[in-house]
């Protein structure tokens, strides 16, 4: 096994240890992040009913008419700011946060930060 089958074998199975301790219900859907050197993503998902109730990325025409790019840190707090919007025009506001594996340091926590900026507890 080479180095980069190693590193994405090790976050596959980050993500089944959160994941199993962690699930997203209707009060309290799951804030899921997914990020790759080039954007971030985030979703606020109700795995109970197997739906996604809202979305954000650094590819939506919202956040590209902002006139940021990439996925740095001020791209991630963006996000956040974006999905948690989003969120409580539906009617959420506590989400459980899945980190996706990663590390909770800069543009995962930046993004979590934003989303408590806009008004979701978790």
């Amino acid at each position: 096994m080479n180095k980069q089958q190693a590193k994405k074998a090790g976050l596959k199975r980050r993500q089944r240890r959160v994941r199993a301790k962690i699930t997203g219900t209707a009060e309290r859907p799951r804030l899921s992040v997914h990020r790759t050197n080039a954007n971030i993503y985030a979703q606020v998902i109700d795995d109970v009913d197997g739906k996604t109730l809202c979305t954000a990325s650094t590819l939506d025409p919202e956040f590209k008419a902002s006139g940021k790019i990439g996925s740095n840190v001020e791209a991630a707090e963006k996000i956040g700011e974006l999905v948690g919007k989003r969120a409580v025009e539906k009617g959420v506001t506590e989400v459980t946060f899945d980190r996706g594996g990663r590390i909770y340091h800069g543009r995962v926590k930046a993004l979590a930060d934003g989303a408590r900026s806009a008004g979701l507890k978790f």
